[in-house]
């Protein structure tokens, strides 16, 4: 669902030239920003690199501290769930 904003809404959007606005719920207190879309996807695709470069980091100490299980023996469990499901 998208909610269409207010005339208020917008014109105080227009006045933050482009910046962004912050809004708050008056029942929650709930603070909220109002953003384009495009800049929007961006931090999101942004958030989700910074998301994938930390599970592979933390996944490589855990490597280097003898954690986890060897490449061959993860393909050789693999293959043997994969059978076991035929």
């Amino acid at each position: 669902m998208a909610a269409k904003l207010t005339k208020e809404l917008v014109d105080a959007l227009h006045a933050e030239g482009g910046n962004g606005l912050q809004v708050v719920d008056p029942e929650t207190s709930r603070l909220y920003f109002i953003v384009d879309g495009d800049v929007h996807r961006q931090a999101m695709d942004a958030l989700r690199r910074q998301q994938d470069r930390d599970a592979i980091a933390q996944g490589v100490a855990e490597m280097e501290a003898g954690e986890g299980m060897p490449v061959e023996e993860a393909r050789r469990l693999t293959r043997e769930r994969l059978l076991a499901r035929r």
